[in-house]
């Protein structure tokens, strides 16, 4: 029986391990990234959630204010009068009273507070692409972090090899001592950033994690043949304030100031109210009587109507500046996208100069000493010295490739792609 049990437990924790392996080997490809960062991320839910409060706000603006119920007396003696006559001790009376809202002025204030959920919405899209470039940026990172380890794990396998030959060589006077310390020193140098770089790789992945809302612990392979950002034709003005959120939030915020206006210049227009007195005489022989009032502002009278026409004016200077800033923006913006095109052209060129050139040239020099070497024409400083060029180049190139990626995520998030 307990065997059985043994067994049991033995396959379920085999089980278990094939579970956690293969989520392990899980690929996570950009695009993935990006989805679940846009449908996970907390700070987007909570702005999401904000918006959605406002827009639940909106629906309200058309509501009137509450009724207005009293009761008390009227004109009744205080204590102690001498009261002549029955229909001297006054009266019991109840009011109800209900302002009435100008239905121009409802209808504006809906439609100021719809608009500024419509400002919430580009600000999702605002920091939905701050977060996509943090993304890419991670990995991309991760990208080139995975090409360095695969460099240091040849450079690794590269120098072991020679030590190893090294050490065979040496009881037959075909090597030095030195030679063999120093190929160890070399080998402990990329042992070392192999561990480096190892640690680098769980960074970045807690920090995807931590844009995706995923458990610290979660654990996923990325693909490391995404391809670099390509260089896009420079938009006008007109294509560029389409695809920047920024410049539609402004414009929704400009929108939302108009309307802001539209409800101030409301002010001009009166507010109406209604109210109704029932007075029932203390004195049986006297008569029910009632009050029936209709009530209107009078918002154009001169000592009520500075506040409202100062506003007015407030707020069309606030609007040009904003219209002002816009054009600033995109302007920068125009800029920007041309500089980093450049840029990006530049990088991509010097890219292209170490995977054609350098890198080739390099290994080429690197086989022709090593071949020298084992047969015996070269000695093993030269070899490591060949080897150490070309491992320098290859992390030059990397670091390139690294810079070229973080460029195109910049560019990227200019044009907002």
């Amino acid at each position: 029986m307990l065997s059985i049990n043994y067994k049991n437990y033995l396959l379920a924790g085999l089980l278990l391990l094939s579970a956690l392996s293969s989520r392990a080997q899980e690929v996570y490809t950009l695009e993935t990234v990006i989805h679940i960062v846009h449908l996970n991320n907390l700070m987007l839910q909570e702005h999401d959630l904000r918006t959605q409060a406002m827009k639940e706000s909106a629906k309200g603006a058309r509501s009137w204010m509450a009724p207005m119920v009293g009761a008390g007396v009227f004109m009744v003696p205080y204590p102690g009068q001498t009261v002549m006559e029955d229909r001297d001790k006054g009266m019991l009376m109840t009011a109800i009273e209900q302002d009435i809202p100008n239905p121009a002025k409802l209808k504006a204030k809906e439609k100021y507070l719809q608009s500024r959920a419509s400002i919430e919405e580009e600000q999702h899209e605002v920091m939905m692409n701050q977060f996509r470039a943090q993304a890419k940026t991670a990995y991309y990172q991760w990208v080139v972090l995975e090409k360095k380890k695969s460099v240091l794990r040849e450079s690794q396998r590269i120098m072991q090899f020679m030590l190893k030959l090294s050490k065979v060589r040496y009881p037959y006077n075909q090597s030095s001592l030195g030679s063999i310390y120093k190929a160890e020193g070399r080998l402990g140098e990329v042992e070392n950033m192999l561990t480096m770089t190892d640690s680098e790789i769980i960074l970045k992945n807690l920090q995807l994690n931590m844009l995706m809302n995923l458990p610290a612990e979660t654990r996923f392979r990325i693909d490391t043949t995404v391809q670099t950002p390509e260089l896009m034709p420079l938009p006008d003005t007109a294509a560029l304030s389409t695809a920047r959120s920024d410049v539609r939030q402004i414009d929704r915020t400009i929108e939302s100031m108009q309307l802001n206006l539209r409800l101030e210049n409301m002010e001009r227009k009166p507010e109406f109210g209604v109210r109704f007195e029932n007075m029932m005489p203390r004195d049986k022989m006297m008569p029910k009587v009632y009050t029936l009032m209709g009530m209107v502002s009078i918002p154009i009278a001169p000592w009520s109507s500075r506040m409202y026409k100062s506003n007015l004016k407030a707020m069309n200077l606030e609007i040009q500046g904003m219209q002002k800033g816009r054009e600033n923006l995109l302007n920068e913006a125009r800029n920007m996208v041309a500089s980093m095109g450049l840029e990006l052209q530049t990088k991509r060129t010097q890219v292209q100069n170490y995977e054609k050139k350098i890198i080739p040239a390099l290994r080429r020099n690197y086989e022709t000493t090593l071949l020298s070497y084992e047969q015996n024409t070269s000695q093993l400083p030269l070899v490591i010295d060949a080897w150490e060029a070309l491992n320098m180049a290859q992390m030059e190139y990397l670091n390139n490739l690294e810079q070229l990626y973080l460029i195109g995520v910049n560019y990227e998030k200019e044009l907002e792609k």
